[in-house]
């Protein structure tokens, strides 16, 4: 795979994944609401929560799955990271990190010499 489709399976996986945890949180919040339901004396058609909670199910299901497939996308960050420690050895960057500690180190002599 080329670094355009990492990256776009990057993309992808961290859409999946979000859609993962949001389902899953809002299943969460359906079984909650469920149960403060179940303690109050209401009568309720629990048919509504069944038909919901199956449809939060399937889909959190597909968002894993999609996690699981687009999962080599990860690999695009840990390249893209390397190739950013590659380019910042930059010849300017390093004349002036060598002008810095010339300079520092001309202080230092100037103390010693001063004492």
């Amino acid at each position: 795979m080329n670094k355009k489709d990492l990256s776009i399976y990057k993309k992808k996986y961290d859409n999946a994944r979000h859609h993962g945890w949001a389902g899953s949180v809002l299943l969460a919040v359906l079984v909650a609401s469920l149960g403060f339901v179940q303690l109050t004396d209401y009568k309720v058609d629990y048919r509504f929560f069944l038909v919901v909670g199956v449809i939060l199910i399937i889909y959190v299901l597909i968002a894993v799955f999609l996690t699981y497939k687009y999962q080599s996308g990860l690999n695009a960050e840990q390249r893209n990271v390397v190739e950013v420690k590659i380019e910042n050895k930059n010849p300017k960057l390093e004349k002036e990190r060598l002008k810095l500690e010339k300079k520092k180190a001309k202080a230092e002599a100037k103390k010693a010499k001063k004492e």
